[in-house]
């Protein structure tokens, strides 16, 4: 089946939009009428196709450039079809009941098409790994490596729970730097309020006077000055330098440049490093134990660390298990992972308990992350009000030196 868009009319004659399965467009009208709709306009939907139409009556649907396909709602559709697939429900029947119960309207479109690939005889891992950004590399392979094993039900359940700590993780860093980025950014306000609305009505003052001013007094002035008269300037600066680092971030020296800064940076360097661990080792950890290979497993974890310079010593422990060698002396040798995390990792390959071993490591890195961000909330707050109000106190000492001057020469 396929699904299909359609515009109408509901039976109270009431404009109505929506989505409804079908094999042809005349099957959905059908369909349409049944259910008591009149429809005016109906059209075939793919996920990656955002406009309908030819020549001047194209349409461009611009909501589903904003319709991404978040983990959350990833994890939550990978928990469902595992409590179908291991009811021992047939594959496209379980995919029509997702279907069915999605209500985002690009994973609906996604899910459709999946459906539609394996009821013309691809396995599911196949068909995910059709739409990279829905399913990651690393869902795909957890899902081949399920299929292969007769395992499906088990691996999507180790797939919802990996997906439910990195939301979890997610959320936890979004929660705790909102305030301060909030606080951050009223704050910016303030002063360029003052800065650009305050001062200059003041300078007017001091220079119907004609008094000398104070050295403090000249400096704050002529920022308002220049705020006021290029502010547009101001502007072009920050969105050209912001646009300059975007786009050399996208060459492969300078993303690996800002990567080795990102984990050098004091504070956030350490938080970087730890969420990438944590990282690494919640992705090998889960995708061993789905019966994964080591080297496809090693191969999928560099590139969902999210840092180049960890991905490289990812890389050199790789080719060291090609030749039959440990996995935890390159780790250690690159310098990039902290003497725990190796430590633990060598001891499971001699043990045999190496999963076991990476997901209580990773356990342990995201009760870290989760205190480190918390310390550094509550020292980003206070330090945000101390320089906060150290900005006020020197504009208001620029505003009051020259007026008790002028005080003392009227007296």
């Amino acid at each position: 089946m396929a699904a299909f868009e359609y515009r109408g009319l509901d039976r109270a004659g009431k404009p109505i939009t929506g989505i409804v399965d079908s094999e042809t467009a005349k099957g959905a009208r059908g369909k349409l009428r049944k259910q008591g709709v009149f429809a005016t306009e109906v059209w075939q939907q793919k996920s990656g196709k955002a406009t309908k139409g030819r020549g001047l009556n194209i349409e461009i649907d611009f909501s589903r450039f904003f319709s991404r396909v978040s983990l959350k709602d990833v994890s939550q559709m990978t928990s469902q079809l595992s409590t179908l697939v291991g009811a021992n429900i047939p594959m496209v029947e379980a995919l029509s009941a997702l279907i069915e119960q999605t209500d985002h309207p690009t994973l609906h479109l996604v899910l459709v098409e999946i459906r539609e690939k394996v009821n013309q005889g691809d396995t599911l891992a196949d068909a995910m790994k059709a739409y990279p950004k829905v399913f990651s590399d690393l869902f795909v392979n957890m899902v081949r490596a399920g299929e292969q094993s007769g395992a499906l039900d088990v691996v999507l359940k180790r797939l919802t729970e990996y997906s439910e700590s990195q939301v979890k993780l997610q959320g936890e860093l979004r929660s705790a730097l909102t305030y301060p980025l909030l606080m951050g950014g009223i704050s910016f306000l303030i002063v360029m309020g003052l800065f650009v609305g305050v001062i200059p009505r003041i300078k007017r003052i001091f220079d119907s006077f004609g008094a000398g001013l104070p050295f403090i007094t000249q400096v704050i002035l002529h920022i308002s000055d220049f705020l006021v008269g290029y502010w547009w300037l101001v502007i072009l600066m920050l969105g050209g330098a912001a646009f300059g680092l975007s786009r050399a971030i996208k060459t492969p020296k300078g993303r690996h440049l800002w990567h080795r800064y990102a984990l050098r940076i004091p504070i956030f360097g350490g938080i970087n490093r730890l969420v990438a661990v944590s990282r690494f080792c919640r992705t090998l950890s889960t995708l061993l134990d789905s019966g994964v290979p080591i080297l496809t497993a090693v191969g999928i974890v560099k590139t969902v660390v999210g840092n180049d310079i960890i991905a490289a010593a990812i890389e050199s422990a790789g080719k060291n298990i090609r030749e039959g060698e440990s996995i935890a002396a390159p780790l250690k040798a690159s310098g990039q992972f902290p003497p725990l995390v190796t430590h633990m990792i060598a001891i499971g390959e001699r043990t045999g308990e190496l999963e076991p071993m990476l997901a209580k490591v990773a356990d342990s890195y995201d009760q870290e992350v989760e205190r480190t961000v918390g310390t550094l909330t509550s020292l980003l707050e206070p330090l945000l009000i101390l320089t906060m109000g150290g900005v006020v106190v020197i504009v208001a000492l620029s505003i009051l030196l020259p007026m008790l001057s002028m005080t003392s020469i009227v007296r």
